[in-house]
């Protein structure tokens, strides 16, 4: 992985010495995530050399194939399958999930352009939200890029969930700590999903392993920002805003990780993949719900910390499909 991409946790600021990290305060760290938007970023079409030879996308290239020890990739169906099936089919689940992530950054776009609409002269949230606007189209160019190559037509979102965008983006102006509880849902699975790939040891195809790259390097900057905005707002709310928080962040992560974690229905009916396959694979499948579980622990460290989980309300993270939240957020 590119010495560029950047581990950044809740309480650390790229580019400081760790004992600045720690001297820093809120105000400061918002400011030196708007430079490294500045001195590391990148751009869709100077950065990713999209006509080179070896990154023309072939359907039946095996290095599409599903990885053979999780998800669908690991069922007896999939593994019978002859190879060009394989490979398309994972070629369909990449382009499918980039489709997703494509409306997942429109959303979070015009939720960030909604909370920086009411912010005040001199803040430091205002250039950081258009630093990270500016990113996530990036992001959104280079996948439709991708999508837009592989020859394939995956669909966005239906128009029940479509409607429900429109709630969100609103979130941005009225409910910012929802709104960025719902970017954490989107991004955690995404980035736990992407780093675990890259470290795999697994061959991937050089056009998707260099916006996957990309991909981490930036949304390292996002998902920091988001904690800490949380770490330091949540406090402050009433108690009825932090009892709305605690019933819809385990309805969100839920949705959200399935959305991010598991193949769409386009590409389950294309594929005509059977309904115990996928049982089999995901809904009964303990392996893929430790993933989720270990996909989400960042952010249900991060409720625990804020007081949103606790042994009162962990029922509902279990009736969420979540687990004890409380045995793995550690």
């Amino acid at each position: 992985m590119e010495a560029a991409i950047e581990q950044v946790g809740t309480s650390m600021i790229p580019g400081a010495p760790l004992g600045k990290r720690r001297r820093e305060g809120y105000e400061q760290l918002i400011e030196r995530l708007s430079a490294q938007s500045v001195r590391k970023h990148y751009d869709a079409y100077a950065d990713i050399d999209w006509d080179a030879p070896h990154n023309a996308i072939r359907r039946d290239d095996p290095r599409f194939e599903l990885p053979a020890d999780e998800g669908l990739g690991a069922t007896e169906w999939y593994q019978s399958q002859p190879a060009a099936v394989r490979a398309e089919l994972g070629l369909t689940g990449i382009v499918g999930s980039m489709k997703v992530g494509v409306v997942f950054e429109n959303v979070l776009q015009r939720g960030m352009l909604e909370f920086a609409f009411k912010l005040p002269n001199r803040s430091p949230e205002f250039r950081y939200a258009y630093h990270e606007v500016i990113e996530e189209g990036q992001h959104s160019l280079m996948f439709q890029e991708f999508i837009n190559r592989s020859g394939l037509d995956p669909r966005g979102v239906g128009t029940t969930t479509e409607w429900g965008t429109r709630f969100v983006v609103r979130l941005g102006r009225v409910f910012p700590e929802l709104f960025f509880f719902f970017v954490l849902g989107g991004e955690e699975p995404i980035d736990f999903a992407q780093k675990q790939s890259l470290r795999s040891g697994k061959e991937h195809h050089p056009l998707l392993e260099r916006i996957m790259k990309i991909h981490i390097t930036e949304e390292a900057r996002h998902l920091c920002f988001a904690r800490n905005y949380l770490k330091r707002n949540v406090p402050e709310l009433g108690f009825f805003a932090r009892q709305r928080l605690a019933y819809m962040i385990p309805v969100i992560l839920g949705e959200m990780a399935a959305m991010m974690l598991e193949p769409g229905p386009a590409m389950i009916k294309r594929f005509g993949v059977p309904a115990g396959v996928i049982r089999e694979a995901y809904r009964d499948n303990a392996e893929h719900k430790r993933r989720v579980r270990a996909s989400l622990a960042s952010v249900a460290k991060l409720c625990i910390e804020l007081d949103l989980l606790h042994e009162g309300n962990v029922w509902w993270w279990k009736i969420r499909g979540l687990g004890n939240p409380l045995k793995y957020a550690v």
